[in-house]
């Protein structure tokens, strides 16, 4: 088995590719281990290499973020086994018994101009930011302000901040003019 990994602008997170599914039907982001353990066994496997503080799971990428303290140098061909192992045990990647965190839903009542963020954010932001081993997840739009979850590669990221008001703040002024403002969620 083959894995590539990439740098993501993250310099605390690298992305890993194992060239099979990940997670296809949606993203799942874990900060806490246990939570991590009681859903995903490869998720486990990787917050035990220790020094890892985040482990997002793409629908074809793993992104790995180590702590500050921690060298990739060190930590790198560990996560690199620990994601090998995983595959070669023939365990799923998410347990099928168990209930997955939920995203915010759209509301059956949602407005048009709810709709059409929603819109861009899932064609045109979120693939972009997947190529980068993150995720951005819309959470509402209310008075002007669009509020964003940024996970995985983006959580974190020394330019997010840029990515927010140069890019997809941009974006999203110029394609829906009610918006005034988008805003990061921790």
């Amino acid at each position: 088995m083959f894995i590539q990994t990439e740098p993501t602008p993250n310099p605390a997170t690298i992305k890993f590719l194992p060239g099979r599914e990940v997670s296809p039907e949606r993203t799942l982001d874990f900060t806490d281990p246990e939570e991590a353990a009681r859903i995903s066994p490869l998720a486990r496997r990787i917050f035990e290499v220790g020094g890892i503080r985040g482990v997002h799971l793409g629908p074809d990428f793993v992104s790995v973020t180590k702590a500050e303290e921690e060298d990739w140098h060190l930590l790198k061909p560990a996560v690199l086994g620990a994601i090998m192992e995983h595959y070669l045990s023939g365990e799923p990647v998410v347990r099928p018994d168990v209930e997955l965190p939920q995203d915010p839903q759209p509301a059956a009542d949602e407005d048009e101009v709810t709709r059409r963020i929603r819109e861009l954010i899932d064609t045109r932001v979120r693939p972009v930011v997947a190529r980068d081993g993150g995720d951005i997840v819309f959470y509402g739009f209310e008075r002007g302000v669009v509020y964003l979850h940024l996970r995985g590669a983006c959580q974190g990221c020394p330019s997010a901040v840029i990515t927010l008001k140069n890019g997809i703040e941009n974006l999203l002024k110029h394609y829906v003019p009610e918006v005034v403002e988008v805003r990061a969620l921790s």
